[in-house]
């Protein structure tokens, strides 16, 4: 079977997963900011030190809200995803709480025109599945490998998974294009690939 049809096959089971696993809700959230907390110094120059991307949830993923007003109480400058276009890279705006969002492509959520454009050096990463080599698991757009592709050719960048615990699976099909995770955060554990 090829990979896109592993992909496939995989995604129809994940979204299942992720659904039953969204239960949670707000007490999953915390864990996992939690979580974060506790591994980032691990993560090196971009940990301490680098402009933070992260999204709106959507649907059934786990909520990283509350791990975004920490991090931006403690002074850290947060960014949020805007889709530019099909076959493009992401691009970033800044954010803050209590700010206005609009409602983008895919029906995504993302500061205006008026926000700053920033280029994030770790992003926090929404899937539907992952496996312990870091390999994630998406909607299949692509937006995310695209990206990475290129702010990874440009300098250091630090991709965070983050899921509920339950998303793992043993393997995710794989194509050249997928670009890894180099950790992986969940409500119950950290994971450091490599």
């Amino acid at each position: 079977m090829a990979a896109e049809d592993e992909k496939q096959e995989l995604r129809r089971t994940a979204r299942e997963t992720r659904r039953a696993a969204h239960a949670a809700g707000w007490e999953a959230a915390e864990r996992l900011a939690a979580n974060f907390h506790r591994a980032k110094t691990g993560f090196g120059e971009q940990g301490p030190s680098a402009i933070i991307a992260g999204y709106w949830p959507m649907a059934d993923e786990i909520d990283v809200r509350p791990l975004l007003a920490a991090l931006h109480d403690q002074g850290r400058t947060i960014v949020l995803p805007v889709v530019a276009g099909s076959g493009k890279p992401l691009i970033f705006r800044r954010w803050q709480p209590e700010m206005a969002l609009q409602v983008g492509i895919f029906g995504t959520r993302h500061p205006g025109a008026e926000a700053a454009e920033e280029v994030p050096g770790l992003l926090l990463v929404p899937l539907l599945a992952f496996d312990g080599r870091g390999a994630r698991l998406g909607w299949g757009g692509g937006f995310y490998d695209r990206t990475l592709a290129h702010l990874r050719a440009a300098g250091p960048v630090i991709a965070v998974g983050v899921a509920y615990h339950g998303q793992r699976v043993e393997r995710v099909p794989q194509s050249p294009e997928d670009q890894p995770l180099d950790w992986i955060v969940t409500d119950e554990d950290v994971f450091e690939i490599g």
